[in-house]
């Protein structure tokens, strides 16, 4: 007896449960539909989003940054709806997803910074991939704009990832934005050596050299008059990509013609201060 009513009540279950998928089927069916279009719909529009700020030539980065953002956002419109079509309340739904940005918000405000910093890296550009810039104490190639971080190569090929954050509120100096960039050099002479002598000197190697510009002009000025020297300011344009190739002979083929000419370079004192 017990059997037969197993066997009964197991066939009531299956019966309420065909009846119930019956019923349910419609908005099932519809809801994969709308699921399986909508992720195409989703990656055709993401395309023709990336085409068009290719062809209006946007930052790569933000152009990527972009896209990735409307990907999202259209995958959890996508997802709400598909929710909504089963049945499921969204509503609540919605308040659970608030409630756990809020909390993911608060627990996360430094990544949110560098983020916001981000955006406004991509936005205003204060420097661009490939540009040598310093900031932080660093100084390097950028190699990256990513959401939290840039990436930064150093001359001795270290790479350092600087938080966008920090980076977007300090002070940053592009060393490539202008295309030319002076250099500033300095030269410490005896107080026995003829001026007109040295300025000509310093004049002449920077005029021969290949890679100093001619415009805007090189040029040789007093820097100042210390206890022990006369110290030459030397100031030469070059194009970025020349500077520091530049800078290094410059020093090197003017230390040569001082000795040719007989002048010597004092060398560097710590002036002592005056009470």
């Amino acid at each position: 007896m017990n059997s037969s009513l197993t066997i009964r009540s197991f066939a009531v279950y299956i019966e309420q449960f065909i009846t119930l998928l019956i019923d349910y089927s419609p908005k099932l069916i519809s809801a994969l539909i709308i699921l399986f279009v909508g992720l195409y719909a989703i990656r055709l529009i993401n395309r023709l989003v990336r085409k068009i700020m290719i062809k209006r030539e946007l930052d790569p980065t933000l152009s990527k940054f972009l896209a990735d953002i409307l990907l999202w956002a259209l995958r959890v419109l996508l997802f709400v709806s598909f929710i909504s079509k089963l049945g499921i309340e969204t509503s609540s739904f919605v308040a659970i997803l608030g409630a756990a940005g809020l909390a993911i918000g608060l627990s996360l405000q430094g990544s949110l910074s560098n983020f916001a910093g981000g955006m406004l890296i991509i936005l205003f550009k204060p420097f661009r991939v490939g540009d040598t810039i310093e900031a932080q104490g660093v100084i390097g190639t950028v190699l990256e704009i990513q959401i939290f971080v840039t990436k930064m190569i150093t001359g001795n090929n270290q790479t350092i990832f600087v938080p966008n954050g920090i980076l977007s509120n300090g002070v940053i100096i592009n060393y490539s934005m202008q295309g030319n960039r002076r250099a500033d050099l300095l030269f410490s002479l005896s107080y026995d050596t003829n001026i007109k002598i040295a300025k000509d000197i310093l004049t002449k190697v920077m005029q021969d050299h290949p890679k100093v510009l001619k415009n805007p002009a090189p040029t040789v000025v007093v820097k100042n008059l210390t206890d022990s020297a006369v110290q030459l300011g030397i100031r030469p344009w070059a194009k970025n990509i020349d500077f520091v190739e530049m800078c290094s002979d410059i020093l090197e083929q003017s230390k040569e013609a001082f000795d040719a000419a007989g002048i010597s370079v004092q060398p560097f004192i710590i002036e002592a201060s005056k009470g």
